[in-house]
């Protein structure tokens, strides 16, 4: 009778060790297209889990840049209130995953992420926050932010964000290059008056000169240690400011006199982030800022325009791995007032993470500037083709899985990451 209980003893106590040994205390998000059912929202539970002091787990290539998190019940039900699909796993297969990662035949890697980004974004007062791609898709996956603008950047404010985002803004003072279209709008002729109160208050002659000292703040913030993210038009027109400082590139229809002669030759791409080489467009009724864009002569239609994702190694380049998270390699295209890169005119240490081959256009890159790191992404919305002044807002609830707005999220995520040493 003794050795029964004896041996019940024994099996009851192995039962509950394998018990315990899998245990479910992890919790992981899918990023794959079969097992996530709202990719966008999951950048929004991975960020507030770094906001209640939790480490997350980031398995770069692992189902489509999957999530690793400490299993909790207000996680579990956070993840069913957003409608995000999860999967909770015992410790043993989580070692199994991160092993698997781990081999160095899989092109996978584990980052950490440790702590939730403080967000800005540069926008004017009163902006719709439906005509920025980014401030819908941080508002969607509910990601908090603040609005920051010209008084805020030239008060040195920008080094309480670990993320600056530029809205669609263009930093040469020629208000968009909308003159040959839109000058007799109301829209227009109240846009350009602000800018100048703005500019005036702020001790300013010209909106160009205005814009300068702002791109300028931006370009220390970077090189500082900043991470920057720019679309559309804010990406080159932030480069041809840098590259015109000291230069009027302006004709008198946006600062009341001529522009310098031969202004072309005297631009300086040393100061540039990523373009160089770049003609400017001079007349002002074009709807162009340089020769960097290929919106005019792109040769392709909206059923077709796709760009690639680039395939970088995981273990050794995190960090254009994270950058490039998606549950596909091909991205619908979408255009803009810049919807894409000559790459003859990129500079050669700044790296192509998306590309139109067909088109020979570069669609999504980033570099190191400085202690910095910034990320230009070419066109306005990526679930609207081609966006137009006026055009209804785009609803991200049809667009739950959208591979292009997830490029976004994956550079909000970016800073929290735990950096290793870049090789490319």
């Amino acid at each position: 009778m003794k050795t029964y209980n004896y041996k019940t003893a024994i099996a009851l106590l192995t039962i509950l060790l394998v018990s315990i040994s899998s245990y479910a205390s992890y919790v992981l998000i899918p990023m794959d297209a079969e097992g996530q059912r709202e990719h966008l929202k999951a950048y929004g539970i991975t960020y507030w889990s770094l906001s209640q002091n939790q480490k997350v787990k980031w398995l770069l290539n692992y189902r489509g840049g999957s999530f690793l998190l400490p299993d909790s019940e207000s996680l579990r039900r956070e993840c069913k209130i957003r409608g995000i699909s999860f999967e909770i796993i015992s410790d043993s297969k989580t070692e199994q995953i991160l092993a698997e990662i781990e081999s160095p035949s899989q092109n996978m890697e584990a980052v950490i992420l440790e702590k939730a980004p403080k967000v800005a974004v540069y926008t004017p007062d009163g902006s719709a926050p439906w005509d920025d791609a980014v401030t819908m898709v941080l508002e969607y996956a509910e990601i908090p932010y603040t609005k920051i603008y010209d008084k805020e950047v030239l008060a040195d404010e920008l080094i309480l964000y670990d993320w600056l985002h530029l809205h669609h803004e263009d930093f040469t003072g020629q208000y968009g290059k909308f003159y040959g279209t839109y000058r007799a709008t109301p829209w227009y002729i109240e846009e350009k008056q602000n800018a100048e109160a703005l500019a005036t208050e702020l001790g300013f002659e010209k909106v160009s000169e205005e814009k300068l000292a702002v791109a300028s703040k931006i370009s220390d913030y970077v090189i500082g240690g900043g991470f920057m993210f720019a679309m559309c038009s804010a990406t080159d027109s932030f480069d041809i400011a840098l590259a015109a400082a000291g230069v009027d590139i302006c004709e008198p229809m946006f600062d009341g006199d001529a522009s310098d002669a031969d202004y072309q030759s005297l631009i300086n791409f040393e100061r540039t982030f990523a373009f160089t080489d770049f003609t400017l467009e001079r007349s002002p009724v074009q709807y162009e800022f340089s020769s960097i864009d290929t919106t005019p002569v792109r040769a392709i239609n909206a059923d077709t325009d796709y760009f690639s994702l680039k395939n970088f190694s995981a273990k050794w380049d995190p960090v254009p791995t994270m950058l490039c998270q998606n549950h596909t390699a091909l991205v619908k295209g979408f255009m803009g007032q810049t919807t894409a890169y000559n790459p003859s005119e990129i500079k050669a240490n700044v790296l192509i993470l998306g590309e139109n081959k067909t088109n020979g256009e570069a669609r999504y890159i980033h570099g190191i500037k400085g202690k910095g790191f910034f990320t230009f992404y070419g066109g306005h919305d990526p679930e609207d083709y081609q966006h137009r002044v006026g055009d209804p807002k785009t609803e991200l609830e049809l667009h739950p899985t959208s591979p292009g707005y997830r490029l976004i999220l994956n550079n909000i995520l970016f800073p929290a990451a735990k950096k290793k040493q870049q090789k490319t």
